[in-house]
């Protein structure tokens, strides 16, 4: 007999069920992801003025049999309402149904006709067909449970705006549905061909409604004695939930709106916006904006957490007239910086340029490195060239008379000759520049001379300037003791060679401090490196390195630091975020709150656009860390008491460390099944195409990766060396998944050979 069983249970009224029910994390589907989560609960009130039916699903969770009690009230045969409640023994015996004055022996001589189902009904034999009559009672059963959680979670919804009352409803609807064991039921229809339930999420009700009416057309003479009694009490509640305002074409049409809103319309066939990050280096490239603008990016984002208003505002004027002259509309997206622990305090690096040519397996030359030279103010290097370093000269007269095949000489920073061989000439948006090769290793410095022989014998002199520093960083292998301090100057300190491998660096925040143990595990720049705490104190923290790459990995300052095991309590927004948001509110199109944990944050984000009077900014929830996974239902139903435009973004870098690296691909599943039946859009994010990114060439693991981020309304990329490429290659993917380009590519029919297989 199978464990899994279905069985009617009843509740005389609210007294006896309290003032609250619950649903669990267990309910949810979220236990197999982590033993330590804390799944929170939402409020549900129950009401029993009119009877409805509830079931009650046994879920198996590590071989154990889980008994779940779920509440309604049906009539009895006196037609008043009738309590019950159902009993399980913890080896699985059949349930017992005890009424409000019946002993155990009462309730088997006289079995409630409600609790007639028994494990076995889900259990199908494969030689036999499913019943259709027994299937058409159990999705009655299933839809009058969901209909009593919307009952009880009426007030709930009443809270949220008009904008929202179908979403939050139908978000409910769903939530009750994950909380039924329902794997035979799926199975069962299934095997008849009904009702898919891979869609069902974002239409539950009018889905589980076109069921009933379609195994009711079916069977018309199936009806017995159990539908009698439920049907009689809930035809005209189905009747009502038939209706067109959950009819399964506009709640389609409310999730293509609600994204329209938040990220306005998609252009040119495509099935998902492209959202790309930018920071500085858009200030520093005259071009970059225009072009990731006109490859297919329909989404800007920049975060606060890096720059400072002066950036941000050159960046938004250089989107808004690329957009203008392209005339492909833009969004901007903002992100608060939020508590996020980060690294700093490093000791900055010598402002040094390393030129390396490629070299072979023995140390032969392959490819002479591609050295851009032009004077200050000449601006970048046109988008088709990719030099391997930029050297920018004083003197404006020093290129003037260069040309194709001219020998520019200098001494590196070693004191040592090197050479590069003009090959190239281009005018650019300031002048002129020069692409030279390079073919032995050289170091160039702020102040390094350059000079050419001229005509004569003359020769020409410039100096390198603007020779940005070498970005500090520490490399730390397994065994590295690593001090992470509050005060900046102790992470200035150079250690003596005595202790070589130990090394400083610094966190601001007094919060890292005041929350970690001993023992607890750490991480740095998105879990590539671990270390396990090995003491504490005020101003210091001791971390043992457990994992890094065999050649060691580099940490750098602004990367990330997470604690997943340390109970430390976040402010929702910072001061800064505050400041931050003055700016926000009247440049940007949508305000990323980042590191949301839990409904007090979306209070607080609510409060503080309500005093501004911000209507109409889009909030998009960043979920990175476990409680905004956990509680991402419960903040998606704050998040909708106001009117603005709404979504979630699945920052798949932190989530995965704090929540496991093996849990990653399921969780990111749950939030993007939460957020359809919420009708809230998704963006996709971290380490999207990360390789092409990088080097120009995408892995194969990232092209599915972004086939599975097609299922999102926006997918977002990182900045990097080839971006906008990247934005480009994306762009490409997402035209061809159009339905036209889908038609096009149908396999053909197999040739006919007339023998059979």
């Amino acid at each position: 007999m199978m464990q899994n069983a279905i069985s009617a249970c009843v509740v005389a009224n609210s007294r006896e069920l309290g003032n609250q029910a619950t649903l669990s994390a267990d309910q949810l589907g979220f236990d197999s992801f982590s033993r330590r989560a804390n799944f929170t609960h939402l409020p549900c009130a129950l009401c029993t003025k009119q009877a409805v039916g509830v079931v009650q699903f046994l879920a198996v969770r590590r071989s154990k049999l889980k008994p779940r009690t779920l509440a309604s009230a049906l009539p009895n045969r006196d037609g008043e309402p009738k309590a019950s409640f159902l009993h399980s023994s913890a080896d699985g015996q059949p349930l017992l149904a005890l009424g409000n004055n019946k002993s155990c022996k009462d309730a088997d001589a006289e079995e409630d006709p409600s609790a007639r189902y028994s494990r076995s009904d889900f259990s199908v034999n494969a030689n036999h067909m499913v019943n259709r009559g027994e299937l058409l009672d159990k999705l009655k059963a299933v839809h009058l449970h969901v209909l009593a959680s919307e009952q009880w979670n009426a007030s709930q919804i009443k809270l949220c705006h008009r904008n929202y009352l179908v979403s939050a409803t139908n978000l409910i609807h769903y939530l009750a549905l994950k909380c039924l064991d329902i794997e035979q039921v799926k199975e069962d229809f299934s095997s008849i061909g009904l009702l898919s339930w891979e869609i069902i999420d974002s239409c539950v009700m009018a889905s589980l409604s076109a069921g009933i009416q379609l195994l009711e057309e079916l069977s018309p003479n199936s009806l017995n004695a159990r539908e009698n009694i439920s049907g009689n009490c809930t035809e005209k509640r189905l009747e009502n939930q038939r209706n067109e305002k959950f009819a399964v074409h506009l709640m389609r049409k409310k999730a293509y709106s609600n994204r329209e809103l938040l990220m306005g319309p998609l252009q040119d066939g495509k099935t998902s916006h492209v959202m790309v990050t930018v920071g500085k280096e858009a200030t520093e490239n005259e071009m970059l904006i225009t072009d990731l603008i006109d490859t297919g990016a329909s989404i800007i984002r920049i975060n606060c957490a890096h720059g400072d208003p002066s950036v941000w505002s050159e960046i938004i004027r250089r989107v808004k007239r690329s957009s203008q002259m392209l005339e492909k509309p833009c969004q901007i997206l903002m992100d608060l910086g939020g508590p996020k622990l980060r690294t700093a305090g490093l000791k900055p690096g010598p402002h040094v340029m390393k030129i390396s040519p490629e070299r072979n397996a023995s140390g032969n030359v392959i490819f002479p490195a591609q050295v851009w030279l032009s004077h200050k103010g000449a601006g970048p290097p046109p988008n088709h060239v990719s030099p391997d370093a930029v050297v920018v000269l004083s003197n404006p007269d020093f290129l003037c008379d260069t040309e194709v095949g001219d020998t520019v000489r200098f001494k590196d920073a070693r004191r040592t000759k090197r050479i590069l061989k003009i090959v190239g000439k281009f005018h650019v948006f300031g002048g002129i520049g020069f692409i030279a090769e390079c073919s032995r290793t050289s170091y160039i410095e702020s102040g390094t001379q350059l000079y050419i022989k001229g005509k004569k014998g003359r020769f020409r002199f410039a100096h390198a300037v603007d020779v940005p520093a070498v970005e500090p960083s520490i490399r730390l292998r397994v065994g590295d003791s690593l001090v992470i301090s509050r005060d900046s100057s102790c992470s200035r300190i150079d250690l003596p060679e005595a202790i070589r491998g130990t090394h400083r660096i610094t966190c601001s925040s007094g919060l890292l401090f005041d929350s970690v143990k001993p023992g607890e595990p750490i991480a740095f720049d998105d879990g590539k490196i671990w270390g396990i705490i090995q003491g504490t104190s005020i101003s210091e923290i001791i971390v043992s390195i457990t994992h890094a790459n065999p050649r060691g990995t580099k940490l750098r300052p602004e990367k990330s630091i997470n604690i997943p095991e340390s109970n430390i309590q976040f402010q929702g927004l910072t001061s800064k975020d505050l400041m931050d948001l003055e700016f926000v509110s009247t440049h940007a199109d949508m305000v990323g709150f980042s590191f949301v944990r839990d409904v007090n944050d979306i209070t607080m984000l609510c409060l503080e656009l309500e005093k501004r009077k911000l209507w109409n900014l889009g909030i998009i929830l960043k979920i990175e860390t476990r409680s905004g996974f956990e509680n991402l239902p419960q903040m998606l139903l704050e998040a909708m008491k106001l009117p603005n435009p709404l979504g979630v973004m699945i920052a798949r870098g932190d989530l995965a460390v704090e929540c496991g690296w093996e849990r990653i691909a399921a969780i990111q599943e749950v939030i993007l099944s939460i957020c359809s039946a919420a009708h809230v859009p998704v963006i996709w994010a971290t380490q999207v195409l990360e390789s092409f990114v990088k080097s120009g060439v995408p892995s194969r693991a990232e092209i599915t990766d972004v086939a599975n981020g097609r299922r999102a309304s926006c997918i977002m990329l990182n900045k990097g060396k080839h971006l906008v490429e990247a934005v480009s290659f994306l762009d490409s993917i997402l035209r061809n998944y159009s339905t036209k380009m889908r038609a096009q590519a149908k396999l053909k029919p197999l040739p006919l050979t007339g023998r059979p297989f």
